[in-house]
């Protein structure tokens, strides 16, 4: 199948300011495209490219004073199935993980495993390590939080969202994330595109945040949000949590005019 994908983001700053954004899809999909993926600002400014320490590709520009636009659009291939599942994967024993997955099992920004540690622990620590542990917490965050946009917090963490049970996306993967680190499961966060590929119209499209967890020797994708596998996820970037993977990190004040995101099959 074929999935056209791209935003539209206008904000207005009251003078030049340097921003770092943080919205091209990443280096893996890139073969997938069927159509390049396009920038476009308005009014045109220079950008430079850079990947960060998690390999996302970040865009560096300085907009300027005034109201402006950037765009993005592109289609990409997908092959239509569900993201994939192995209840048969086992977690690997500290000892034995790569080095590159020990920053996922630390604490961070918005998921401070010591604060949560006995919380998980206490409900989790004695279930059977391996996939199902880690399905029983995606369920868990699923269940204990309720999807509220009116309830987004930008400062708000994985403990804080157990203790309100409400929030968005980002709240579901940091609660989760957290309690997976705590019980020594690696765990990492992911934005990117989600559109409503096989099921119903869930209102308007965003940006989605989910989490890639290490089992079995590789990195399998949980979605707490919405708690099952899903068709035509297409990553953007990847981090500790939400800090690491800010849309646009913004060196100077700005206010946010529109904001459009686009992931929709193609017919035919």
């Amino acid at each position: 199948m074929l999935i056209r994908f791209g935003y539209e983001i206008s904000v207005n700053c009251a003078g030049d300011t340097p921003m770092n954004c943080l919205l091209d899809i990443r280096d893996e999909h890139r073969p997938q495209l069927r159509s390049a993926e396009v920038v476009t600002t308005e009014p045109e400014v220079p950008m430079a490219l850079h990947r960060d320490m998690f390999g996302n590709i970040c865009r560096r520009l300085v907009v300027p004073a005034g109201d402006f636009t950037i765009r993005g659009d592109g289609v990409i291939e997908d092959p239509g199935h569900p993201d994939p599942e192995d209840p048969t994967a086992e977690e690997v024993p500290v000892a034995r993980l790569p080095d590159e997955t020990l920053p996922f099992l630390l604490g961070s920004r918005y998921c401070e495993t010591d604060r949560i540690s006995q919380i998980a622990w206490d409900l989790f620590g004695g279930l059977a390590p391996g996939w199902g542990r880690v399905q029983a917490i995606s369920d868990f965050a699923h269940r204990h939080i309720r999807f509220d946009y009116a309830n987004a917090s930008s400062t708000r963490t994985a403990y804080e969202a157990w203790e309100d049970g409400t929030g968005v996306c980002r709240d579901f993967t940091h609660l989760a994330i957290a309690l997976c680190r705590a019980l020594n499961i690696p765990a990492r966060y992911v934005n990117g595109y989600l559109g409503d590929i096989g099921v119903p119209p869930g209102g308007p499209m965003d940006f989605c945040a989910w989490m890639e967890v290490y089992l079995g020797g590789r990195w399998h994708t949980f979605d707490p949000r919405n708690n099952q596998r899903r068709i035509g996820r297409i990553t953007v970037a990847r981090g500790r949590d939400a800090a690491d993977v800010a849309l646009i990190h913004s060196f100077g004040p700005h206010t946010l005019t529109h904001f459009f995101v686009r992931c929709e099959e193609l017919e035919g």
